[in-house]
């Protein structure tokens, strides 16, 4: 059947020929070649970072230049104070015991001690080696036994007991809980330096100053007696 001339177009109203286009271009044959969501968020990022780039680089004299000149030397400059403080530690909030709540022997510390030294586990060996030296203490009545008590605390009691080995005993304590609790790793030195410590004190003989004490009070007493013999 013809269409005469007078007759209008027929024609589609706005809105479905929309949603009719919309329904064809979402068709997945349209869009095989598409970026996938990952490589759009990649292309937003770098995009992101071009247009900061180069907002810096006219804020910054020399332009692009410039701006990788600076980069460059405060990378330089984090990576000295990175060399030169070594890796950030997280102090601990307080100084834990010495010892844990297994009571051994100063013979049992020095044992294990000796087994993680040829095991190369300096770590251990060094904590070790520090309890056998505090255990030892207290073994001579040098220290009272004392649930708690830190390296710090120890070595400055027994300081007092032996003060020509005081500061060997501040040094010891300190590498203790450098080790123990401040992440930094034992060393061969530093395990030495505690087994010669612990044999000096088992060699030492102890500052007593009550011993002193009494001996000028008995001096007194002679004295007396020689005066009146004298007389």
């Amino acid at each position: 059947m013809s269409r005469s001339g007078d007759e209008p177009p027929v024609t589609i109203p706005r809105d479905p020929a929309r949603d009719a286009a919309r329904r064809e271009l979402s068709k997945r044959m349209y869009h095989e070649n598409d970026p996938s969501w990952f490589q759009r968020a990649l292309n937003a990022f770098w995009d992101w970072i071009e247009e900061l780039f180069s907002k810096a680089s006219t804020a910054t004299p020399g332009g692009t230049l410039g701006l990788v000149v600076v980069v460059v030397a405060v990378l330089a400059a984090l990576g000295a104070l990175w060399w030169r403080l070594g890796t950030p530690r997280r102090g601990p909030v307080s100084t834990p015991a010495l010892f844990d709540d297994r009571p051994r022997s100063a013979a049992d510390h020095r044992a294990a001690a000796q087994a993680h030294a040829a095991q190369g586990h300096w770590s251990q060996a060094v904590q070790e080696r520090m309890r056998a030296v505090v255990r030892a203490l207290e073994e001579r009545a040098l220290l009272d036994t004392r649930p708690g008590r830190t390296a710090d605390e120890a070595a400055t009691e027994a300081g007092r007991a032996l003060p020509d080995h005081k500061d060997r005993l501040r040094t010891a304590a300190r590498d203790f809980d450098d080790v123990a609790y401040g992440g930094r790793p034992g060393s061969e030195e530093s395990y030495r330096h505690l087994t010669e410590l612990d044999h000096d004190l088992d060699r030492s003989k102890p500052h007593l100053a009550s011993s002193t004490a009494g001996s000028r009070t008995g001096d007194a007493p002679d004295r007396d007696t020689r005066r009146g013999a004298a007389e």
